[in-house]
């Protein structure tokens, strides 16, 4: 029983993902981008962004091999 009918299909679906996907990759990259920034030009590392990028980058690269391999 759909709630939302014909209102909701797969179109929504697969932009709902992609939209998804590219604000966490925007939000990772700017992560990336604000700690070089404060690293190389204010001279105060900021690790915690360094880790939010980081782990975005791992979490990515793992998920494609493990959608590559049992694809």
């Amino acid at each position: 029983m759909r709630v939302l009918g014909k209102e909701i299909d797969e179109r929504f679906f697969t932009h709902r993902q992609r939209s998804t996907s590219t604000a966490g990759i925007v939000s990772a990259v700017g992560a990336l981008l604000l700690f070089a920034y404060r690293f190389y030009w204010q001279h105060r590392p900021n690790w915690d962004l360094l880790a939010i990028g980081t782990l975005f980058v791992a979490v990515k690269l793992t998920l494609m091999i493990w959608y590559h391999l049992t694809d």
